[in-house]
């Protein structure tokens, strides 16, 4: 008896693999690549049109690369906790710096300019 609840014990720990199921509609990494890099573009529109309501362009960004609102969401919860949404968005930066050749002299000079603050001073 000991050794039957010990082998049901086993089955239940290993039956439970995953802690979240893939979505039915799965947004593929490289979309979801494309989509975050063209949201980042409207979060900057954010900056220039505080006063104005811009989640219609959220919408439309959503809608060219046909995908629902639900299936950006579930994608988004499924690659976060598949510890892969850090992959999509350095591809997410590259295909911004693609698109924008100065954007790309721009972090340079940034990620130079805070290498430089964190040195520490040595006399």
């Amino acid at each position: 008896m000991k050794k039957l609840i010990f082998i049901f014990v086993l089955l239940g720990l290993f039956s439970c693999g995953d802690y979240i199921d893939k979505p039915k509609n799965l947004v593929d990494q490289t979309a979801m690549a494309e989509i975050i890099a063209d949201l980042m573009v409207n979060d900057q529109a954010t900056f220039m049109y505080q006063d104005k309501n811009l989640e219609a362009g959220t919408r439309f960004i959503l809608k060219s690369h046909n995908v629902k609102p639900n299936d950006f969401i579930e994608s988004f919860k499924y690659y976060v906790i598949k510890d892969k949404m850090q992959d999509i968005a350095n591809d997410a930066q590259e295909i911004l710096l693609k698109k924008d050749p100065k954007a790309a002299q721009y972090v340079k000079d940034k990620l130079k300019q805070n290498e430089s603050m964190q040195q520490p001073l040595v006399r």
